[in-house]
């Protein structure tokens, strides 16, 4: 049986390669979008604005961790988080950074004081509202992130979407908003401009990527 210390020489190089995989901002934002739905390297390389040979290239990098991996579909090759405990690194790492870093938790309570976040729903009781019809779930996301999973009885209008949408929507219910998480300003816009047109809107507490780390998403 091999000693302790020779035990932990052996795993604390792989632990780093999976540190080293995440010490960059621009592959941090690759894990965030990969948590909303799989994708190809072209699309993105245009939601992170960095090239296409950047872009593959921290694919790379994560894909050596096993922290992401890939699939060919057609002509294109495909990408998606390896599992659920990468995605729970993630949200832990966001949790950890607002916790020990002033600079995030100043950010976090800036962002804790914009009107849209005064007063949102809990994901705790987003069954109940639903069920009983108290509240419309709207998930302001791209069509494609929809696709991948939603929360239960959750309907898509992308925001960009959402003008269009408006003579439909009811003034009965409260209409819910949801995005790509909790630091995703998208369901806040959304938010805003449905208040603006006399609509009682609130935002989650959080968003997709909440609701799948907790294991709701067999639910949707």
């Amino acid at each position: 049986m091999p000693d302790s210390w020779t035990y932990k020489r052996r795993l604390y190089p792989q632990f780093a390669r999976v540190g080293q995989a995440l010490a960059s901002e621009k592959r941090l934002e690759l894990v965030d979008l990969l948590a909303q739905a799989p994708r190809n390297v072209d699309a993105l390389a245009t939601l992170t604005g960095m090239s296409v040979a950047s872009t593959s290239q921290h694919l790379q990098v994560l894909l050596r961790a096993r922290l992401v991996e890939s699939r060919r579909i057609g002509t294109k090759t495909e990408y998606q988080l390896a599992d659920e405990s990468v995605l729970a690194l993630w949200l832990a790492l966001c949790a950890t950074a607002t916790s020990r870093l002033p600079e995030v938790a100043e950010a976090d309570r800036d962002l804790a004081s914009e009107p849209t976040r005064q007063s949102m729903i809990r994901r705790d009781d987003v069954g109940l509202l639903t069920a009983h019809g108290e509240i419309l779930m709207i998930d302001v996301r791209p069509a494609q992130e929809y696709e991948h999973g939603h929360l239960p009885g959750a309907v898509s209008i992308p925001l960009e979407e959402l003008p269009k949408h408006l003579d439909a929507l009811p003034r009965n219910r409260r209409i819910v908003a949801y995005c790509r998480g909790k630091y995703c300003m998208s369901a806040d816009e959304a938010v805003a401009a449905l208040r603006e047109h006399g609509f009682d809107a609130v935002r989650l507490d959080g968003g997709w990527p909440e609701w799948r780390a907790e294991g709701r998403e067999r639910d949707a």
